[in-house]
Order: structure tokens, then sequence, then C-alpha cells
């Protein structure tokens, strides 16, 4: 008896971002609030990082918040209706717990209910990670239209007086909704990660130690100096083979939208590209602060809120960050 022949499916050629959505902490926090148990001034931030103020979350604000009303936004602008979005993908290091889901939840609060849903702890390259995987799954048939979010309250896992990240870093999330495309909108990723780096960035105890009672609550930390050598040197090289992974040169870009981790490193990265005075460089950090995996899409929404005569041009992002992990590629603005 002959074996029958499986189906296999296949989608469109090409994937686009067709629009963006966003949600920011409800509160401003000015570095002159943070200075205190760190022992720093806003003088010593600002030089440092480049943040003036950041966004932060009340109490009753969490993640699944953040997301639901990002997704919300940009399922509404790319006038999609929710109920044909098949696929949502969330980026997070901070859910509230460990299980279940933050995009089960927000699929269903954003009307997207039966959609596949998971979520990804790939924490700052996280955004890029997803938009990677909703391409390749949209190509691939498996999903039509994917609504992929970054979303971070890491206001929840900050030690206040910690000198290393705790005044760097703000809440909230962004969103694209991402779908079919006559001609190519988003460029193949280069990504990856290096383990054995993996002690640069992250949390300082875990949860059955805080559960045993031999640490505080876990908080993220980090090294910096190692960090910014890492990001200012090898993340220049990935943005380069993104470029030449899309086939353009960095004169093609009519914006740069790094992860938003510090000043120093965005106007570092933008002079090893040999960016020209034309590209449009995101710098969302000065008033939103680092929000891990939700900092290039709020980024790419004020971008395109600020400078809409950038749509439909080239972008570069790069998502770098705790793993360490790293993604970046080119994709059409929407």
């Amino acid at each position: 008896m002959s074996q029958p022949t499986l189906t296999q499916l296949q989608g469109p050629a090409y994937t686009r971002i067709y629009a963006y959505g966003a949600a920011r902490g409800e509160i401003a926090v000015p570095n002159d609030d943070l200075v205190g148990p760190i022992d720093s001034s806003d003088e010593w931030i600002r030089q440092r990082t480049g943040i003036i103020t950041r966004t932060r979350a009340v109490a009753e604000t969490d993640a699944i918040d953040l997301a639901s009303a990002a997704g919300a936004e940009a399922i509404a602008t790319a006038g999609i209706d929710p109920s044909e979005v098949d696929l949502v993908i969330v980026a997070t290091i901070s859910n509230p717990k460990q299980t279940p889901s933050v995009s089960a939840i927000v699929a269903d609060r954003v009307g997207a209910n039966p959609a596949a849903a998971y979520d990804m702890n790939a924490a700052c390259a996280g955004y890029a990670y997803a938009v990677a995987q909703a391409d390749a799954l949209i190509r691939a048939g498996a999903a039509r239209y994917a609504l992929v979010i970054g979303a971070e309250k890491l206001s929840d896992i900050v030690d206040p007086t910690d000198r290393s990240i705790s005044f760097l870093l703000g809440d909230g999330a962004g969103a694209a909704l991402i779908g079919p495309s006559e001609t190519p909108g988003i460029a193949p990723a280069v990504w990856g990660s290096d383990g054995s780096k993996s002690d640069a960035v992250g949390m300082n105890a875990t949860l059955t130690d805080f559960r045993d009672g031999k640490t505080e609550w876990p908080t993220l930390r980090q090294e910096g100096p190692t960090v910014f050598r890492w990001a200012v040197w090898e993340m220049a090289k990935v943005a380069r083979e993104a470029l030449d992974k899309a086939g353009i040169e960095a004169s093609d870009l009519a914006a740069f939208i790094p992860h938003q981790a510090n000043m120093r490193i965005i106007d570092e990265f933008a002079k090893q590209l040999g960016l020209p005075e034309s590209t449009v460089v995101a710098r969302d950090i000065e008033t939103t602060g680092n929000t891990s995996a939700a900092s290039i899409p709020l980024a790419s929404h004020r971008l395109m809120q600020e400078h809409p005569e950038l749509s439909g041009g080239l972008a570069l992002q790069i998502g770098f960050g705790a793993g360490l992990v790293f993604a970046a590629q080119v994709v059409v603005l929407p």
C-alpha cells in the first residue's frame, strides 16, 4: 500500500510591516528622582547615557496591559480586522508569571482569539528575533497576519540602589503588524548568541533562591564596560552584515533604529556605519529609557510619528542584550 503524500503549506513570497503601535508607562521619571540611592547626579547620567527622563508604569499596570494597548493600536492603524490576526508573538523578560504566556492573554484582549500565541525570551534582541520569525512563518504559510510585540515592565525587576543598570530602565510596549506583501519588506536577519558572556547581563539570583530565603527579590545587573565594548565593536559588524544580506549600502538607509541601550553606543554605531546626514537615527532613549524588547518598536513608532516622510524608506534595526543575544535586519517602514 502506497504512503499518502502529506500536504505542505506555502505562503506569500514576501512580507512587510503594515503599522506600529505603542504604549509607554504612565509616569515620567527624571534623573533627579533616581540619583540619591546610587550616589550620582543628573549630569552624570546624561553624559553617560543620554537619558533625561524615562517612562515607568504605575503599580497596577503590568507588561500584559502595555502589550495589549500597543497591539490594539498596531492592528487598528493597519486597518486589519483583529480576527484576521492568526499569530501573536510577544518578546518579553517581564511576564508577571512564568505561565501562562503574555501572548495568549494579549491575543484574546485584542480580538485575535484563537490565534497561535507564544512568548519569546531574547531580552533586548527579542523584537528583532520575533520579526524574523513572523516573516518566516508567514512566508511558510503557517500564518497570514502576525502581531509582533516587545513588552517590558522592567521597574519590577530593578534594584534602585544598583549603579550598573537601575537608572537606565523604563517600561513600555511597542508592536508591529506584519503581513503578506507583493515586494520584499523584511530582509534576512543576522542573528545569533554568545552564551560564554551570559554573566554580563542578567538576573542576580533565581526564583528558587528567593523562595528558599537565600536572596532578596532577584533583580537585573550588568557589567557595563563589558556590554559597552561588545555592543560597540561586535554589533557594528552584525549591522554591516545585515546591510550586506539585504543587498544595500548604508547610504541607502532612510533610518537607523538600534536598541535604545545607551546614547553613546547609538552615536558610535552611526559613526562606524558611516551613515550619511540624511539617515534619521532613532534616539527614543532620551525620554523613554532602555525598555529592552520594547525599545526598537517604541523607537520605530516615535520615528514614524515625527518623520512621516520616512514611510516606504529602508530602516536598519538591531537588538542586542542578555544572553548574550543579537539580531538585525533591514525593513521597509510602513
